[in-house]
């Protein structure tokens, strides 16, 4: 059944959130496909508050929509109605990224909403790097360098050899408790 937009409540405890980039791709999807809207319409209650389709219902109005299609969930309970909501959300599936790679690369897979890696897009790797060259900065950070005799050296590795616990908590029983 299709009804104007604006008789749609957004669900305000809806716990499912879209990030921009995603946000704009669906906006995008709804404009290029609206009649997909037709085959997976908005799922609203008695009092016509979103169920299923918040951010969609979001993206249509961003698209300018004035009527959507709609069903509606009467005489549910409230224990039905959070179910729903949840059940509506869960990814239970995963994609096969070899058959998508092998019989879907040619089309628009990432305007659709698809999350795929483009390397035109990505072609400075510094950016996805550089969590890893700050996490290596902090290790240098915390080096420890010991001068040690080759006795010093050879008792060391006696206790370390012998020893049932982990060879860092002896090495730091020995360094920081001083007891070498």
């Amino acid at each position: 059944m299709k009804i104007d937009i604006s008789k749609i409540k957004p669900n305000t405890e809806n716990p499912r959130v879209i990030k921009d980039y995603k946000f704009k791709k669906l906006v995008n999807s709804i404009k290029e496909f609206p009649e997909m809207l037709e085959k997976r319409p908005i799922v609203v209650d008695d009092q016509m508050i979103v169920l299923g389709g918040n951010m969609r219902l979001k993206a249509c109005l961003e698209a300018g929509l004035t009527k959507i299609d709609v069903i509606i969930a009467e005489g549910w309970t409230e224990k039905q109605k959070k179910e729903f909501i949840i059940k509506d959300n869960v990814g239970f599936g995963e994609w096969d990224w070899d058959g998508i790679a092998n019989g879907w690369s040619e089309l628009p897979l990432n305007d659709w909403g698809l999350d795929v890696w483009n390397p035109e897009e990505d072609a400075d790797l510094e950016d996805f790097f550089q969590e890893e060259k700050e996490q290596e900065e902090q290790l240098e950070k915390h080096k420890i360098i010991l001068e040690y005799t080759e006795e010093d050296y050879n008792t060391l590795m006696e206790i370390l050899n012998k020893e049932k616990v982990g060879k860092e908590k002896i090495i730091y029983d020995l360094i920081v408790n001083k007891q070498l």
